[in-house]
């Protein structure tokens, strides 16, 4: 039972690790490249969230229409925390790909 409570507080400092470092990185001024591979990252993670969300209502209307009925509530702070990772990752990649 220990277990669980230490790797539920693990994860949450990660959490917060991962969002931190999502708001350090767009806070950072730069030249010209920099930017591009800052707009191409947003952009990137804009479309995958946008993937995301509409995944998630689709499974929302399959919930609702087929089966019991119920709604599932997403936490916004897991949401966060995906488009935070999703956002890292896509900047290393860019990152590598355009140079900086």
């Amino acid at each position: 039972m220990e277990w669980i409570v230490i790797s539920f507080l693990i994860l949450n400092v990660l959490m917060v690790l991962v969002i931190g470092s999502l708001l350090y990185s767009l806070s950072k001024r730069g030249d010209e490249r920099r930017n591009f591979i800052q707009m191409k990252t947003m952009a990137d993670t804009f479309l995958i969230t946008v993937g995301i969300l509409i995944i998630d209502i689709l499974f929302t209307v399959y919930n609702v229409t087929i089966n019991d009925g119920s709604i599932t509530k997403n936490s916004p702070f897991i949401l966060l925390f995906v488009i935070s990772v999703v956002f890292l990752i896509s900047l290393l990649l860019n990152k590598r790909k355009y140079g900086d």
